[in-house]
């Protein structure tokens, strides 16, 4: 009897597009990684969704973005560790480095319902 090898549907999807995604539309801050760890330089942009896995951020085309950076969003104290995925203009997607808590995902997006 051969062996059926069932094809894995979310093997075929990119990871950040896996997990379902939620519209935040909040201010934040990247905050640059420089030299022996020091976090001085910092930009603003706009975190339009966020999900377990990463976020899609507003960014002016114009910026150089590097691949690592830490992501602030306005109302929260943490910043997440995130790497660069892709650019399409000025739609910036990034993954943090490791799947946040459910429940921070939960605090974040009810932050943004209650403004």
């Amino acid at each position: 009897m051969p062996l059926r090898i069932t094809p894995d549907a979310k093997r075929e999807i990119p990871q950040d597009q896996v997990y379902e995604k939620y519209s935040v539309d909040r201010p934040g801050k990247i905050v640059f990684v420089g030299r022996h760890l020091s976090t001085k330089n910092s930009l603003r942009c706009l975190v339009r969704t966020i999900s377990l896995y990463g976020a899609e951020i507003e960014l002016s085309p114009h910026v150089m973005l590097p691949n690592h950076f830490f992501l602030e969003i306005l109302g929260i104290h943490d910043e997440i560790g995130c790497t660069f995925i892709r650019r399409e203009e000025e739609k910036v997607t990034v993954g943090f480095n490791m799947l946040i808590d459910p429940e921070f995902l939960h605090h974040v997006v009810r932050l943004s319902f209650e403004l």
